[in-house]
């Protein structure tokens, strides 16, 4: 019979496994979909977009890197020898927690942005960057989180059973509040739900004064509000999973497999935001649906450009 670990760690490679091949293929799409948007001009959708494609390529960073190798470790016999500590450690939680804050800051930049910008207030809306202060913002936001996780690199070390451990014990502390508790969870959750309702009551209003812009809008908000749904729902397990680190390191006590089937779940359910954004927003945004279809189609076209020679030959003959 298979006890619960084993079965823990199977279900993690399994399931891991497809959401690493679902989310690469997704967030890819993203990157194409959003940079083409970007270049718009348009000034009621210009800046979401440049947050969301950042968003994108940091998930993707996410998802090849820090999620792959964590199918690798996360296994119960798994010990990390000394010559593997910088990128199964150090590099590792560096890219990991670089990364995902950058997209969940941008995630949070793009639903505040996206409330100022289609408010029926004119001094909300003036709140809103320009392209320019957009970028400048993005470039403060890739330089914060990539200095503030510098610590994480230098504490992280190989611990006696093989794994990997902050040494420090005030930096542990630091990092369970600060970064797994406040930025991760904490944060996000408040900023999401706060500004996931104003946009849920801007798509109300949007409802009863239908024209063009209003559709565009009501296609952008539907899309943040309900990637900002997943996130709050993806985040309610990993911060009681923190929480419950706090109290259990406080205490010295091991960690049961019960608990150990609830850390691979709430660790797939956490990384369900970079996997699964592709797929929210094709399902929630008829416009993003038709770029997505675009692209394959234009795909197929030059897969057989000897068959539109073929039909342009034989009309020609007809002649």
């Amino acid at each position: 019979m298979v006890d619960i670990e084993t079965f823990a760690y199977r279900f993690l490679v399994v399931v891991g496994a497809v959401m690493c091949l679902f989310g690469t293929i997704g967030n890819l799409l993203n990157i194409y979909i959003f940079f083409k948007w970007s270049k718009s001009h348009n000034q009621r959708t210009s800046n979401s977009p440049v947050y969301l494609l950042i968003c994108s390529i940091a998930n993707l960073f996410v998802i090849i890197y820090p999620f792959v190798t964590r199918l690798i470790i996360d296994q119960e016999n798994f010990q990390i020898q000394t010559n593997q500590m910088f990128h199964l450690c150090k590099f590792r939680y560096y890219c990991f927690h670089t990364f995902d804050l950058i997209s969940l800051t941008c995630l949070c930049m793009a639903t505040i942005d996206r409330y100022l910008i289609s408010s029926r207030e004119v001094r909300l809306r003036q709140l809103s960057t320009t392209r320019r202060g957009t970028k400048l913002i993005i470039l403060f936001i890739i330089c914060i989180h990539s200095l503030h996780s510098i610590p994480i690199a230098i504490f992280y070390n190989i611990s006696p059973t093989g794994k990997c451990a902050i040494q420090s014990l005030v930096y542990h502390y630091y990092y369970l509040y600060v970064f797994q508790i406040c930025l991760h969870s904490l944060l996000p959750i408040i900023c999401l739900t706060i500004f996931g309702y104003f946009i849920f009551r801007q798509l109300k209003n949007l409802r009863i004064r239908m024209n063009r812009n209003s559709n565009i809008d009501q296609q952008m908000n539907r899309m943040l509000l309900l990637m900002s749904s997943a996130v709050i729902l993806s985040a309610i397990p990993y911060s009681i999973e923190q929480l419950y680190y706090v109290i259990m390191y406080q205490n010295d006590e091991e960690f049961s497999p019960g608990f150990y089937l609830f850390h691979v779940i709430a660790s797939l359910l956490f990384y369900t935001n970079p996997v699964s954004s592709f797929y929210i927003y094709y399902i929630s945004t008829t416009n993003f649906r038709i770029h997505v279809r675009r692209l394959f189609q234009c795909k197929q076209i030059a897969l057989h450009p000897d068959e539109n020679q073929r039909i342009h030959t034989i009309q020609t003959r007809s002649k």
